[in-house]
């Protein structure tokens, strides 16, 4: 990671992700720039379909960061064209497969949040430790009662009435469907559906072994009831999801057969954050190209931040 300071714009840099990650980077010495287009929270109104404002708005920036959630590959190829680094915490795997075929002249780092991201790193840290073909099964238990940001909730409902290829097998699964039942120290035994965050399918690639990843709510209600949800026709067009009664914390976890690799903390936005900002840091001193962070970061590497416990168990 490099050392220097850095001059980073973060696109919507106040939102439930891009805030917090403001403030970390602010924290370790960077200088941040917010942009947005609500001129009274950012530090730069920026509509992003503005092309020649946001050109203006890279010169002299070292990192990008895409917490906006603009599905756009052309952002990150023209903060390329001005030799920034670009950090996208999506989970979304149609933007990520179209940001892979860039061909970049400065680093694209992808997979840099809590899932993807935090996950991919367990995933590969289980594989270093037990090699081998057998699938790694990722868990993601993220509380209900966290106020999720518009990219995250956007996210959740695009998955609603929608298929996704299998990353080993290319067989169609249908999302938050075919659960797989995971016992996760401090949360219980708990059924998880399959959903396609992104991660899964570059893991899959470059480990060479199957990985699933599967979703749940902290109530095993709730998370059944996603699961139908998931099957009425139309279900996608809904507007917003509520916040409900819960709590903030999440579970992330890593899995072949008896081996578990474990990560818990409270607020998903705020670890998302976390991952966000120590990936930007460390995508400025990157090669060209596009990477995943599983690539270029092992799990002993990744700072720690208050609330969040790693854990693993071979029984």
């Amino acid at each position: 990671m490099t050392t220097r300071t850095l001059r980073v714009l973060v696109l919507g840099g106040y939102g439930a992700v891009g805030a917090p990650a403001t403030a970390a980077l602010r924290a370790a010495g960077h200088t941040c720039l917010t942009a947005g287009r609500d001129p009274r929270r950012a530090d730069l109104a920026l509509d992003l379909a503005r092309r020649e404002d946001y050109r203006r708005a890279l010169e002299g920036v070292d990192v990008v960061v895409n917490a906006a959630g603009a599905k756009d590959p052309a952002l990150a190829a023209l903060a390329a064209e001005h030799g920034a680094a670009f950090v996208d915490p999506t989970a979304s795997s149609g933007y990520t497969a179209r940001l892979e075929r860039l061909a970049p002249r400065a680093p694209v780092l992808l997979g840099v949040g809590l899932a993807p991201g935090l996950t991919g790193l367990l995933a590969a840290d289980l594989h270093a430790a037990r090699p081998g073909p057998e699938p790694v099964e990722v868990a993601v238990l993220l509380g209900e009662g966290e106020a999720h940001g518009a990219a995250a909730t956007a996210w959740t409902l695009g998955l609603l009435g929608r298929s996704f290829p299998d990353p080993a097998t290319g067989e169609p699964v249908r999302n938050l469907s075919r659960g797989a039942v995971f016992d996760l120290p401090g949360r219980g035994r708990r059924r998880l559906l399959r959903a396609d965050f992104a991660d899964q399918h570059a893991l899959t690639r470059d480990l060479g072994r199957p990985v699933r990843t599967h979703l749940g709510l902290d109530s095993a209600a709730l998370t059944r009831a996603l699961g139908l949800l998931a099957r009425l026709p139309g279900a996608g067009r809904l507007p917003g999801v509520p916040r409900l009664p819960g709590s903030d914390v999440w579970t992330a976890a890593a899995r072949s057969g008896p081996h578990l690799r474990l990560a818990r903390g409270r607020g998903q936005s705020r670890a998302t954050a976390a991952v966000t900002a120590h990936a930007a840091a460390l995508a400025a001193g990157l090669e060209p190209g596009v990477h995943h962070l599983h690539r270029v970061l092992a799990l002993p590497d990744l700072p720690a931040w208050p609330g969040l416990a790693l854990a693993s168990s071979d029984s």
